[in-house]
């Protein structure tokens, strides 16, 4: 499947193609566009819209982009419930409601500066995300 959202991706647009890539669709290949081409490249190429306003896939109430998709496809995971807690606290700068919020902000930021091609970035997170995933399997294990 493809997928889009909009460019500069930061939390909440690298969380959710980690979601994606490691628990719905392996294949799934994303592009990254301005907010106000969203619709057109839903309509254009076929893809699957998130992380953008007025989406399926987007911020709800409270709730993040990657909430939305783990609601959607029905994931599961005591470990993805602790990542989302951290990702939902960075992406919507509530910091204080996480103790670990702050750093995934910081790496963030820290890797768009680094690498500001989408795509590349993406890859180079992707590493974060399955570190991140791992400390919260094993912080779910210690209860």
């Amino acid at each position: 499947m493809k997928w889009v959202t909009r460019s500069h991706i930061h939390v909440d647009r690298v969380a959710c193609p980690w979601l994606i890539k490691r628990f719905i669709d392996s294949d799934a290949t994303f592009l990254f566009v301005s907010a106000n081409q969203i619709e057109e490249t839903v309509k254009r190429e076929g893809t699957i819209p998130f992380d953008a306003p007025n989406v399926e896939l987007g911020h709800h109430g409270s709730k993040c982009s990657f909430e939305a998709i783990i609601d959607k496809y029905g994931l599961k995971d005591k470990a993805l419930e602790r990542m989302v807690k951290i990702i939902n606290a960075a992406d919507t700068h509530s910091l204080e409601h996480d103790a670990i919020a702050a750093g995934l902000e910081a790496i963030a930021f820290g890797y768009s500066i680094r690498f500001p091609d989408d795509n590349e970035n993406l890859k180079y997170q992707f590493e974060v995300y399955d570190a991140l995933y791992a400390w919260c399997r094993f912080q779910i294990a210690k209860v």
